[in-house]
């Protein structure tokens, strides 16, 4: 029993008239002393009377000391909602919660009409209710004044940043007085938030109650895994079995939640759609159809995941599964709230099945894996309602007994009680047939385990089987494993009434049964295309597989020649290891030189030892004494280079050429320079007759203008061993 007597004296009576008695743990959390005027950061789990508690924290902030609110001038807190039905909702819990304060609250949201919201901020509010994309609105219009303004709340942050909202709350609060408290509250703390309170908040506290470590224990969580063209009849299934008050079957897409309202609605479910694409007039009237009881269904997209009280859910349905573990957490505390007992169950594909077990590992959520419930259980479980109806436990009423009488006597109680079955069950809809021959769960069953691994799939014999052919194979990468739920998916039909699958390299021969060949066929249309343009073509009888084209012959043995196999030596011990291959000279580390260029490698005494062959060696050489082909030896110490033209074609030197010390004559229209006269300077471009010195270590001469040829770059000097004579000669062409 928690005492209400710290809470301000019009609040308490507001709760008493409602019923409280005992306060949540976040509720008590906000009525700590030292929290009374301090920035706030808090977190709990859905489900939890945030809103009430947010209520409760304003009260010393808005009131002080005061029984009641004074005259509304200007607003003095405003409460930011992400939505538009969680902006109602925190409208009419605030409504009651300040009933006996006289507080009057107005609402700001989307997609009402702004001129009656201008007019009832104008006639004055002490709270405003409202989106941040309307409050912004009134703001820079002027018709909302925010400098009387005491505390801001952000209720449910983490969605508002979430769905794009950040300029807009970043506007709002730049706009608000900085004397002023500002509460955040949420389900999960991320960086954005804690960044938006760093920047905005002042020395804000946080907030943890001791339930947010544990979520949802008044939720039982079950992952019923079907097939997956199997997932609406399993939700339709789900539905019959639980029977709840009100259950919101969650989907992805907007046009998932059009075409589950049709389909629900032609079996007799009394359902309403609930997503961004309805005006909000037509939203505000599916959830009061859902609080009035004229509905008992809600298809809703994630638009209705948060915050959203209503008290009779008792069932959520994961149709389409939740993208991350956040989102699993909102959608499934929709139910559970305050104390009551919910379900939520999760309609699992058997391709997606590691993919859940993660996301439940990820939200710290113990699931219990079983399959959806068929049609014996479904009505057994109705029976059992029949029996424990609470009418067969009242009396018979004075002004039933006599009807009571004249039914037994005219028909007997076995008709009156066949004609009560048959009106139970009428008005229900009939349950759905679904594959079974999924993965079975693991020990433990509804305990809480999980699939166990797939038995190898064999083949087994059809009879009457039709071969179609599929225009891929295992050029296209095709396998089994994702061929299988291929078929399966397009065609209609569960991978009992499959044979084989024989892959080849352009194509793949699948069999299926004939019973279920028509409707495979039925099912992928004339365009005979399933996914990404699979083109599928029925076979006459038993397929061949395609002939292969013919492998190169190999050689026989005789003629294939290879290096004769290296056998091992024995070596003692187990640790042999194969001696390697020793490097060469060229190919060993080489130590540091200091960056300058090293040679290790010998001096070779003939520098084209090593050059390729060429025919003109084969020419024979002139017979010289002492085998050298010209006058004059090679240098003594010095080993001469050999020459890369054929001594056979070189001229015999003339006598003139000979006295000059001219070891080999020049062309035919040269001259032997003479000695003691200096080149000629002729025109550029045009041929000088060059008369060097011959001196013995006498220099070329250089160029005597930029651009021209040396004329003597062909030429080098030579002295000869005796150092008497000098000779030229030319350079060896390259």
């Amino acid at each position: 029993m928690t005492d209400l007597a710290t809470i301000q004296p019009a609040i308490a009576r507001a709760l008493a008239k409602r019923g409280y008695e005992t306060l949540t743990p976040v509720q008590e959390a906000v009525l700590a002393p030292e929290l009374r005027d301090a920035d706030l950061l808090v977190s709990a789990q859905t489900g939890s009377g945030k809103t009430v508690a947010f209520g409760i924290s304003l009260a010393p902030t808005l009131m002080g000391e005061e029984e009641a609110l004074p005259r509304a001038e200007a607003p003095l807190a405003i409460a930011i909602a992400p939505t538009r039905e969680l902006a109602m909702q925190v409208e009419r819990e605030l409504a009651w919660l300040y009933a006996e304060a006289g507080a009057r609250i107005a609402t700001c949201v989307g997609g009402m009409n702004m001129t009656t919201e201008r007019r009832t901020l104008e006639r004055g509010a002490h709270i405003v209710v409202g989106t941040p994309g309307r409050l912004r609105d009134h703001i820079e219009r002027g018709s909302l004044d925010l400098s009387a303004i005491r505390a801001v709340v952000l209720d449910e942050a983490d969605e508002m940043l979430d769905l794009g909202f950040r300029d807009d709350l970043q506007f709002i609060l730049d706009a608000a007085p900085d004397q002023r408290r500002t509460l955040m509250f949420s389900a999960t703390v991320p960086a954005g938030i804690a960044n938006l309170a760093k920047r905005y908040q002042n020395k804000a506290v946080r907030v943890t109650t001791a339930g947010d470590q544990k979520q949802h224990l008044d939720i039982e969580y079950r992952a019923l895994a079907v097939a997956p063209n199997d997932r609406e009849n399993a939700v339709i299934n789900v539905l019959r079995y639980y029977d709840a008050k009100n259950a919101i079957v969650f989907c992805s897409t907007r046009a998932t939640v059009n075409h589950l309202t049709a389909r629900f609605s032609n079996r007799g479910f009394s359902v309403v759609a609930l997503s961004g694409e309805l005006s909000q007039n037509e939203r505000t009237h599916a959830l009061q159809a859902l609080r009035d009881g004229r509905a008992k269904v809600c298809v809703a997209t994630d638009v209705a995941a948060r915050g959203l009280d209503l008290p009779d859910l008792e069932l959520v349905i994961h149709a389409d599964l939740p993208k991350n573990p956040e989102s699993l957490l909102h959608r499934s505390g929709r139910t559970g709230r305050a104390g009551r007992k919910g379900v939520s169950a999760l309609i699992v594909p058997y391709n997606a099945r590691r993919r859940t077990e993660r996301l439940l590992s990820d939200a710290r959520i113990a699931a219990a894996w079983a399959r959806p419930p068929s049609v014996d259980e479904i009505l057994a479980r109705d029976d059992e309602r029949l029996m424990e109806d609470a009418s067969f436990v009242a009396d018979v009423a004075e002004d039933e007994a006599a009807m009571v009488a004249a039914l037994l006597e005219r028909h007997g109680a076995d008709k009156v009680a066949a004609a009560l079955v048959r009106l139970h069950r009428a008005g229900r809809s009939s349950p759905e047939e679904l594959i079974d021959d999924g993965p079975v769960s693991a020990p433990g069953g509804a305990s809480g385990g999980t699939f166990a691994e797939r038995a190898p799939r064999e083949h087994v014999a059809i009879k009457d089987a039709v071969w179609f052919s599929l225009s891929l194979g295992r050029k296209q990468s095709a396998e089994p494993r994702w061929l299988l739920p291929m078929i399966c998916r397009a065609g209609h039909i569960t991978k009992n009434e499959i044979g084989s699958i024989r892959i080849h390299d352009l194509e793949t021969h699948v069999e299926i049964a004939g019973v279920a060949a028509d409707k495979f066929e039925a099912a992928i249309g004339p365009t005979r295309k399933i996914e990404k343009n699979v083109t599928v073509t029925r076979l006459s009888g038993v397929p061949e597989a395609p002939s292969r084209p013919p492998r190169p012959a190999r050689s026989s043995d005789a003629e294939t020649t290879s290096a004769p196999r290296m056998e091992r030596q024995d070596q003692p011990g187990d640790d042999y290891r194969p001696r390697e291959k020793a490097k060469p000279d060229y190919a060993k580390k080489r130590p540091f030189t200091g960056g300058k260029k090293r040679d290790d490698r010998p001096p070779r005494h003939d520098a084209y030892a090593d050059r390729k062959p060429s025919p003109r060696d084969d020419a024979p050489a002139p017979a010289k004494a002492g085998g050298w082909p010209y006058d004059d030896a090679p240098p003594a110490g010095k080993p001469e280079k050999a020459s890369p033209e054929p001594a056979a074609a070189r001229p015999a030197p003339s006598a003139k050429a000979a006295d000059a010390g001219i070891d080999r004559p020049f062309a035919k229209d040269k001259k032997p320079f003479a000695k003691d006269k200096k080149p000629k300077r002729d025109k550029p471009g045009a041929k000088a007759d060059f008369k060097p010195d011959f001196k013995p270590g006498a220099k070329p001469a250089k160029p005597h203008r930029k651009g021209e040829k040396n004329p003597l770059a062909d030429v080098t000097k030579r002295v000869t061993a005796d150092g008497g004579k000098g000779g030229l000669k030319r350079k060896p062409k390259a």
